[in-house]
């Protein structure tokens, strides 16, 4: 039977941008995997609420992998009032069949260097590859530096971790745009122009919809809260 490789690339996705779509780029030509699922969190813990429905962040996942193939949307945490914790969509994973050397659950460095404060650490560790992707400002070569108690764990070759019988953390170093969802808010709050800073089908859904009205419609730039990536799925920015 061939190898599974499953990619697992998750975000409240409000909205998704292309620096999204860079690290999952990255990890899917790097390992490649058989499959990339984006999953779209529901409740967030430890975070504000999305401005955005889930309805919204799913259509707008679902657009972006549009002529991607291996790449789909998936909406398991939707389907569940409780917190998208990366701990329980792993198991969900895992109840399908999966195990833990078949799933990479890819990662921008600046969401992994939090992962002290997520729900089940070190434990979920355990439950998948993780693979960690640069960010700007946070090349993977620092993050052993702010985790040196896992170094033990990292690699930096790709192919050679695809052998491994227990889970590691992966770590590419790969270009990703530098955009952020609380930096496109702002700028949509504001009446400016998000082109380039997401897939142009969601750009088209977001205006379509009125997404993220501007100042000139009754809201605030200000009012655009801050996303945390601690200690939850999905916290990438």
């Amino acid at each position: 039977m061939p190898a599974r490789r499953l990619g697992i690339l998750g975000g409240t996705f409000d909205p998704l941008h292309v620096g999204h779509m860079d690290v999952g780029d990255a990890a899917y030509a790097a390992l490649r995997l058989t499959e990339m699922v984006l999953v779209t969190s529901n409740v967030p813990p430890h975070r504000p609420q999305p401005l955005t429905s889930a309805y919204h962040r799913f259509a707008m996942v679902a657009i972006a992998v549009q002529g991607r193939p291996g790449w789909q949307a998936a909406d398991l945490e939707l389907r569940h009032a409780a917190p998208s914790y990366t701990s329980r969509t792993l198991d969900r994973f895992h109840d399908r069949g999966y195990e833990a050397v078949e799933l990479f659950f890819v990662i921008g460095a600046d969401a992994f260097v939090e992962i002290e404060s997520w729900r089940d650490y070190p434990n979920i560790l355990e439950a998948a590859h993780f693979v960690v992707v640069s960010r700007p400002g946070l090349p993977v070569a620092r993050v052993s530096e702010r985790l040196p108690h896992l170094g033990s764990r990292m690699v930096t070759d790709p192919a050679g971790a695809l052998s491994s019988a227990v889970p590691l953390i992966i770590l590419i170093d790969a270009p990703t745009s530098d955009v952020s969802s609380t930096a496109i808010r702002l700028r949509l709050a504001a009446g400016e122009s998000i082109t380039g800073m997401v897939p142009a089908g969601v750009q088209q859904h977001i205006e379509q919809h009125g997404l993220y009205p501007s100042t000139t419609r009754g809201r605030r730039a200000i009012d655009a809260p801050r996303e945390s990536p601690a200690g939850r799925l999905h916290g990438q920015e």
